[in-house]
């Protein structure tokens, strides 16, 4: 029964691991250089960005982990009182575990933000020194 529910969770997993980039205002030089000229300095931009240490990528794992075993914990207590009700405590706590668990990693996978501010606005100001003008995050 675990497996129908890791098969979604997994999936939504990698689906939530795109990351956002910078959207770019259609100006003269953007006109001029083009889609994939731009393309490769965003991801030069990028690069640049990681490399100065401006990426909040390093914590987002023990974020997840902690959502994650946090509502296995509420779901397990939640569950052991449902099934004492029913008479199957046991069985009642493990499928809570399974399901706060799962609730837990989806909303930190939904509700997460992929970069900190200082990594967007590195990015930003690389590109800006470039000549783009970007509007946002998308």
């Amino acid at each position: 029964m675990f497996k129908f529910f890791l098969i979604p969770v997994i999936a939504l997993a990698i689906g939530g691991c795109t990351s956002t980039r910078p959207v770019l205002y259609p100006n003269e030089y953007l006109n001029t250089v083009g889609p994939v000229a731009a393309e490769g300095d965003i991801a030069n931009c990028i690069h640049l960005a990681e490399a100065a240490g401006a990426d909040s990528g390093g914590s987002e794992a023990g974020e997840a982990a902690t959502n994650t075993l946090g509502g296995a914990a509420v779901g397990a207590a939640s569950g052991a009182v449902g099934g004492a009700v029913v008479g199957s405590a046991g069985s009642g706590s493990a499928i809570g575990a399974a399901s706060g668990a799962t609730i837990g990693l989806l909303r930190w996978i939904f509700g997460k933000t992929e970069r900190s501010p200082a990594f967007e606005n590195f990015v930003n100001r690389c590109l800006e020194e470039r000549g783009y003008q970007p509007v946002g995050w998308d």
